[in-house]
């Protein structure tokens, strides 16, 4: 029989005041707090501490205070990402950023769900589905991003968008819920 941590690990539903689990989260609490009080001269300890808080992490990276995520290590940035103020990932599934991604403040990243079924959300069961992020993607300010999203290489995501299916390269989708605006020239 598997673990909780195994059937999260699997992307399976998963219970989500589980012990180990829970260890986890506060792990990734306490590197998110070091990470936001540090100042942007301490630059070297900082990305070094995002280095231990990401799954993987490219060349270059930048987290404005306050970030915040779940786990952390189900997070992969590529080189020179940045992540203004006050950004969430909910790291329940994998979280995949390219290279050279930029998000705005209050940019939120959904990779965690519960359950349509009543009985199964009272029983404090967790699911989630990955979000894949391309490369040259910009998300502005206040865009969210749900499970199981997919956005192409050069994206630009509008101001306060929701972003709740996948779209292709080379777009600018805006709106609630998101809808391709124009094509990136």
């Amino acid at each position: 029989m598997k673990t909780e941590k195994e059937k999260f690990l699997a992307g399976e539903p998963y219970y989500i005041f589980d012990a180990e689990l829970a260890n986890d989260e506060k792990r990734a609490r306490h590197l998110c707090r070091l990470i936001n009080d540090l100042e942007d001269d301490a630059m070297p300890q900082k990305q070094n501490l995002v280095r231990q808080l990401f799954g993987s992490v490219g060349e270059n990276p930048y987290l404005q205070p306050n970030f915040r995520c779940d786990f952390g290590y189900n997070i992969h940035v590529g080189d020179n990402f940045i992540c203004n103020y006050d950004s969430v990932i909910l790291d329940i599934a994998p979280v995949h950023i390219g290279d050279n991604c930029l998000f705005g403040p209050h940019v939120q990243l959904y990779a965690a769900s519960h359950p349509l079924d009543p009985q199964r959300r009272s029983a404090w069961i967790g699911e989630g589905a990955p979000i894949t992020i391309g490369d040259n993607v910009w998300l502005g300010g206040g865009a969210t991003i749900l499970p199981g999203v997919t956005l192409g290489d050069n994206v630009v995501v509008g101001v306060n968008s929701t972003v709740t299916k996948s779209f292709g390269a080379n777009v600018v989708i805006a709106g609630n819920p998101a809808q391709v605006i124009k094509q990136v020239p």
